[in-house]
């Protein structure tokens, strides 16, 4: 299984990587992006089975690259890993096709229990 991790900061894909691996989920191939513009053209290239997505990040935001893929009817399980975990925005992740939203900060079980659906 191919999984994308894209957030602006290495250290946080780090932690994502590292949490993943934690909540049980070693084994698969990882791949990062620093921005959406990055992981546009990854997801184009490769159209990973799970992808992991900061919200707020530089050059294209997750939810515009949520868009750009939708756009173009590429629709892997896509959700986002943010600070921002309110109501509206877990409902606003939603209507934009997003299929589950992690808050930060995050913990092994947490990934667990949202990601075991889509990871096998």
């Amino acid at each position: 299984m191919n999984i994308m991790v894209i957030d602006d900061s290495l250290a946080m894909r780090l932690i994502v990587m590292k949490t993943l691996r934690e909540a049980g989920f070693d084994g698969h191939e990882i791949v990062q992006a620093e921005d959406g513009v990055q992981a546009l053209d990854m997801i184009r290239a490769a159209k990973p089975d799970l992808v992991l997505c900061d919200w707020n990040m530089p050059n294209m935001t997750g939810p515009e690259l949520l868009k750009a893929i939708n756009d173009d009817g590429i629709n892997p399980p896509f959700g986002f890993v943010t600070t921002e975990a309110t109501k509206e925005m877990k409902d606003k992740a939603s209507a934009m096709g997003a299929r589950f939203l992690i808050a930060k900060p995050f913990t092994p079980e947490s990934f667990k229990s949202t990601l075991s659906q889509y990871i096998n």
